[in-house]
């Protein structure tokens, strides 16, 4: 029996799939895993802060409530971002992010096997380049995955004052 051998990146995103079922937003289930030297360090999901009631217990999004569109005004989101609960989870446990890798999958909510553009928001892309992150991997809408550099994200925001649109969530 010869079957293909998924590649790292892929292996990684399938794991960072499985961490977003358990996210708690009613508009996206969004899984994120950290990796350095191909060991996992940190995992984190779309939910609400430790020990609040998150929108599944609320029974309704308070953005979908407001008509907000996707991508604007995440401070009216009870949810803290699965990339944020990584890095989060990483400090918590002492852990250095320094050089590693974040696996970013997203999907529709309750279907895993629909996968969405998961691309960092401009809130999520700063407290990477801050983590000290290298690669970013996302699952996009294709069920493929697109990399990026985080070096060449600070370096791009030097030169256009750190106005980004490309490749962002929503």
């Amino acid at each position: 029996m010869n079957q293909p051998r998924v590649s790292k990146d892929e292996y990684y995103l399938g794991i960072a799939r499985e961490v977003g079922r358990r996210s708690t937003c009613f508009r996206r289930s969004i899984g994120s895993l950290i990796v350095r030297d191909d060991q996992i360090v940190s995992t984190g999901y779309v939910g609400a802060p430790r020990k609040t009631r998150d929108s599944l217990e609320h029974g309704f999004c308070l953005r979908d409530k407001l008509a907000i569109p996707h991508g604007q005004r995440y401070e009216l989101c009870r949810s803290v971002h699965a990339e944020q609960n990584a890095i989060i989870n990483a400090a918590r446990a002492g852990v250095s992010l320094l050089g590693g890798d974040m696996y970013i999958f997203g999907s529709e909510p309750g279907d895993a096997a629909k996968p969405v553009n998961a691309f960092p928001c401009y809130i999520c892309k700063k407290m990477i380049i801050n983590a000290g992150l290298d690669r970013i991997v996302c699952s996009t809408t294709d069920g493929g995955f697109l990399v990026f550099r985080v070096d060449e994200w600070a370096a791009a925001w030097r030169e256009g004052d750190i106005l980004d649109d490309t490749h962002q969530y929503g």
